[in-house]
């Protein structure tokens, strides 16, 4: 063997050779070990800037008017390396703010414009987002100029903005605040294929009814934004494509008519690119070797660029002018009969039929030539479909109100993950309060420290068990999601529906705590809200507990929640909130393909959480009896409601043994003996099966760190407590 051999048969990174294992990972060898990477996704070792880089700080200092007076220059400046359709950039800069915004999905909030993803395998790589690469190159210069001050994501979505005013829309505002991520989200779960618009793996449970498409997912086929510009499974049919879409734009929390406003004024700039071979196209952007400098997708045919520029394949623009806000779309849709042709590159695309020759738009580079329009199946759809065809024809008899529309959707499309209005920064955010932004009334009250103990003791006092407070406050501040920032305990939606009716939330429990806290704030000479009195009655709980196992801490606490409204809650895209699982709690709603401590894995991530917070929680939650219809399991103590580190140590004790009795049940019973002690989930026994959370459960099961559970308890408990308190950060 040559040194060369050697050496490359050793090294970690090498892919070919005898020893390829040595490079495998710990998931490769055990498949199906639970994974832990999702809770440490975004580490702040990989995270360049400062530890007291403040990005809202960075953000307010900057000259917003100045960085749209250079787009709007950058716009309108073709460059030599990729020139422009057009000579402008609209279509471009429209294209991949929409197609970062475009992934989000209400189902779990993941996805969206907040973090910058689009930079990252695998979103980089999509075959739907080919050549937003150019796209984000093309912004650098912008992004180098103004640096920290200005991240990817509020970079991207403010370039499409800028370019709809160019074309002539007036938008209906930008806000900034997303906070750019510095790796991929591995995690995230975008679908089980593992080929690229997969026709052959189906996403539906049912196929003809494309409701049923697999949760969370909202894209149809992986590798998407949304559904197939060809049809369903490349097969064009409108009428079957329409229900696609309705599915995908419901599942981003677009009704029919965002829907079609969507679709329409997507298309109304811009062009599709297919004028090319698609196999002849180079590797997307992760599979590129070093010259191309992160760009995929190289052309070698002709120029590689301007006429042979390849995308989606289909090629041509919808409109007659495509660098200009207009109703041209829905003129052309409805003024002309549609055939069904095929691209140069192979794909299928609508073409008008003896469509008149001022009708047609010129050449994107040779304004000498016109050529035919096109429509993709989608566009075809708004056409056929019943429903959608009245919203489009509204549209078009009424420009004024398709613009208005289309504005307010294109809004809500770039800023529906950037949680609550008071997260957005800059001069342009609207002042109008959005349903979709789930707005919560602003309180004028501040508690002083003495309030806070007075108020303690009603609530200790007012007849409600230790556990009914800790659950109720446990349940009202766990649907908090990090990923869109929706949910919490601010607002206290848990009074309102769908919330007060959802089954994990025990409503018959939940209604008699709520009673009690408003009979309790009727008392009171200052008024303090529902919200602040379900998060102190919880923290009170706790506090106690914490006395009962002596050590001495008081739970922190900090005033003005304001409590929400029920006309001012979007009833339907709440029901997304609702927890089928939460093994903080011990509940599940129904079995899944995914095993209980997974699921409880993708809710921790969703809370903000790591891996020893959840284990700290899970471990309190257990020995303070708040589990999910008062059941047992996992209730490791004899001393329930005293808030001791007991489950840690006696889920170690090897003076037991764990024995499967039934579907997700165990005993712990004495080895001794054989008698049984305790019951158990799968939830339970993963914190000392798991050899990473069994490493931090042996932590809390030391007999020097009893306070140090106390304290980390409280501390994770404080977190959750205050996820949704963005004015206190």
């Amino acid at each position: 063997m040559t040194n060369d051999t050697q050496a490359a048969s050793g090294c970690p990174f090498h892919k070919e050779g005898a020893n390829t294992n040595i490079a495998s990972s710990n998931t490769a060898w055990w498949p199906n070990a639970l994974n832990l990477d999702i809770l440490s996704q975004h580490d702040q070792k990989t995270n360049p800037m400062d530890p007291d880089f403040d990005y809202v700080k960075a953000f307010n200092s900057l000259d917003l008017e100045a960085v749209k007076q250079d787009l709007r220059t950058l716009i309108n400046t073709s460059q030599d390396w990729w020139p422009a359709d057009y000579g402008s950039y609209i279509g471009m800069f429209v294209r991949t703010a929409w197609h970062l915004a475009g992934s989000y999905r209400k189902q779990d909030g993941r996805g969206g414009a907040n973090t910058g993803n689009q930079r990252f395998a695998p979103l980089n790589s999509w075959p739907d987002n080919v050549n937003t690469d150019k796209g984000r190159r093309l912004l650098w210069p912008i992004k180098r100029k103004y640096g920290n001050k200005l991240s990817w994501g509020d970079l991207i979505v403010l370039a499409g903005t800028v370019a709809y005013e160019e074309a002539g829309l007036k938008t209906y505002g930008f806000g900034g605040g997303r906070l750019d991520i510095w790796h991929p989200e591995k995690d995230i779960y975008w679908g089980s294929e593992n080929k690229w618009l997969d026709a052959t793996k189906n996403r539906y449970e049912n196929d003809q009814d494309r409701k049923s498409l697999e949760n969370p997912l909202a894209a149809v086929q992986m590798g998407l934004i949304y559904v197939n510009p060809e049809g369903v499974d490349g097969h064009p049919d409108p009428l079957k494509t329409a229900q696609d879409m309705r599915t995908t734009f419901d599942r981003m929390a677009m009704d029919d008519e965002e829907t079609v406003a969507l679709t329409a004024g997507g298309h109304t700039v811009g062009k599709a690119h297919g004028n090319g071979k698609a196999e002849l196209l180079g590797k997307d952007v992760e599979g590129a070797d070093v010259e191309f400098q992160g760009l995929g997708w190289h052309n070698p045919e002709g120029t590689g660029n301007a006429g042979n520029t390849m995308v989606s394949g289909l090629e041509g623009a919808w409109t007659t002018h495509p660098t200009q806000w207009d109703n041209e779309f829905f003129y052309l849709l409805f003024t002309y009969d549609w055939q069904l042709t095929k691209s140069p590159a192979g794909a299928n695309q609508w073409e008008p039929v003896n469509i008149k020759e001022e009708d047609k738009p010129v050449d994107a580079h040779n304004p000498n030539i016109r050529r035919n329009p096109m429509m993709t199946d989608a566009d075809m759809a708004l056409k056929v479909d019943p429903e959608y065809r009245k919203i489009a024809e509204r549209f078009y008899q009424d420009p004024a109100y398709f613009a208005e529309v289309f504005a307010r959707a294109w809004f809500k499309l770039t800023h529906r993950d950037l949680g609550p209005k008071s997260r957005y920064l800059g001069a342009d955010v609207p002042a109008e309060d959005l349903i979709w932004q789930d707005p919560i009334p602003s309180v004028d009250y501040i508690l002083s420290e003495a309030e806070i103990d007075e108020l303690k003791v009603k609530l200790l006092n007012s007849g409600l068990s230790d556990a009914e407070l800790i659950n109720t406050a446990w349940d009202s501040a766990r649907t908090f999601r990090s990923s869109d920032f929706r949910g919490g305990a601010n607002g206290a939606r848990i009074r309102l529906a769908p919330q007060k009716d959802w089954q994990a939330n025990e409503p018959a429990r939940l209604a008699k705590v709520l009673a009690k806290l408003e009979e309790i704030q009727l008392g009171l000479a200052k008024k303090v809200s529902i919200a602040d009195l379900i998060v102190l009655g919880g923290s009170a709980a706790v506090e106690k507990a914490a006395h009962a196992a002596g050590v001495n801490l008081k739970v922190p606490f900090t005033s003005g929640r304001g409590d929400a409204t029920q006309e001012k809650t979007d009833v339907y895209s709440f029901e997304d909130l609702e927890p089928v699982s939460d093994g903080y709690r011990n509940f599940q709603k129904a079995e899944f393909a995914a095993q209980p401590e997974e699921l409880l894995l993708d809710h921790t991530q969703l809370l903000g959480l790591t891996a020893p917070e959840m284990t700290v929680l899970v471990g309190g939650l257990r020995v303070l009896g708040t589990n999910y219809g008062g059941t047992q399991e996992g209730v490791l103590t004899n001393r329930e409601g005293v808030l001791s580190n007991d489950f840690f140590v006696n889920l170690t004790d090897m003076a037991n043994t764990w024995t499967p009795v039934g579907k997700n049940r165990y005993e712990i019973r004495d080895r001794a003996t054989g008698a049984t002690k305790w019951t158990a989930t799968r939830v339970d026994l993963v914190f000392g099966s798991n050899s990473i959370l069994r490493a931090y459960a042996e932590v809390y099961a030391q007999d020097d760190n009893k306070e140090k559970f106390v304290k980390d308890f409280i501390a994770a408990w404080n977190k959750v407590m205050n996820a949704d308190r963005f004015d206190v950060k």
